[in-house]
């Protein structure tokens, strides 16, 4: 998986589809991202000893990388990721569109 933590994503498929966000979290043994504002769900809370009141609260819920795709960082579009070896020889993700490198 090409993706990491802090990456900022479009997703590109799905009920969210055209929202950008941040992933909070990378799961790659399952093929999937926890992006901040996506993919929203509520998740309701009954009463217990340390809040007397039930409550419902909205959470993101992972979802699968082949629905998202990393933003270009000079055209904020989406692109695909390659694997380049830089002058030094260290591996750095490369932005296929521009060909910009990303952190």
């Amino acid at each position: 998986m090409k993706l990491k933590k802090g990456d900022k994503v479009i997703v590109i498929a799905g009920k969210d589809r055209g929202q950008t966000g941040t992933i909070l979290r990378a799961m790659p043994a399952e093929s999937k991202v926890l992006v901040e504002g996506i993919n929203i769900m509520k998740r309701h809370q009954k009463p217990t000893a340390k809040s007397r009141t039930g409550q419902i609260v909205e959470r993101p819920v992972a979802i699968h990388v082949s629905n998202v795709a990393i933003a270009d960082p000079s055209t904020g579009k989406p692109s695909r990721i390659k694997i380049a070896r830089s002058k030094d020889g260290a591996r750095e993700r490369v932005a296929v569109k521009s060909g910009s490198t990303l952190k």
